[in-house]
């Protein structure tokens, strides 16, 4: 594969996510919102990545990544969550800091150090946000029977094993709430008014938004 720069990974990082939430081909306008950018400039980059058989493009109809380009995706996604964990593992850094430093250190080429930051992190499967982190092949493990707290039945206990969103202020609140990966969890109530969530965490009970309990994945002990 040609050397790609870092707008080209971020690009087909985007066309990767977007597949996987559409579930049909991505189109420029969609592309254009996950990047924040004008519906020109996609147009511009879909076709170089076209170009590179990195994507397949049709007019009126959007684009889908290649086998080739989903594995370049996978790639960089594999780097991000790798030193998303070196950085929470080893240098201290809180789940809500990391994201922005790994969006640079995913753009790092060298496949023998990222094979070796894999190694000396003991090939870990999920990074700090519960996020599955693919193997140098691109494969990476699925968990079964996963639901949002928005989701889960009352009275079953669960265990936090993942977030949908990694914005800092989003982990901000979990942390200040003691919501963390591992925690174990279970719906008290549910509120029709304003579909709130009464859940017991820890042998205490806490009121969460129906944006926040649909942002947290657990999964039942």
């Amino acid at each position: 594969m040609d050397y790609l720069t870092q707008s080209e990974e971020n690009y087909i990082k985007a066309i990767y996510y977007l597949q996987k939430v559409l579930d049909k081909p991505v189109g420029t306008n969609d592309l254009a919102s996950r990047m924040d950018t004008k519906a020109s400039s996609v147009t511009d980059m879909v076709k170089r990545l076209s170009e590179k058989s990195l994507i397949i493009y049709e007019k009126y109809k959007g684009c889908e990544l290649t086998e080739t380009g989903e594995g370049a995706a996978l790639k960089t996604i594999r780097k991000h969550r790798l030193w998303e964990t070196f950085l929470v593992e080893k240098l201290n850094f809180g789940w809500e800091e990391v994201h922005e430093i790994a969006e640079q250190l995913e753009h790092i080429q060298s496949v023998k150090l990222t094979n070796r930051l894999d190694e000396f992190l003991d090939f870990p499967k999920f990074d700090p946000h519960g996020d599955p982190i693919p193997d140098q092949n691109g494969a990476f493990v699925l968990r079964e029977e996963t639901y949002k707290l928005i989701d889960l039945e009352v009275d079953v206990p669960a265990i936090v094993i993942g977030v949908a969103d990694n914005s800092a202020s989003f982990l901000k609140y979990l942390d200040k709430h003691g919501i963390q990966l591992g925690i174990t969890v279970k719906v008290k109530d549910r509120f029709e008014f304003d579909h709130s969530t009464e859940v017991l965490l820890n042998g205490k009970e806490l009121n969460l938004s129906a944006e926040a309990s649909s942002k947290i994945t657990v999964q039942v002990k």
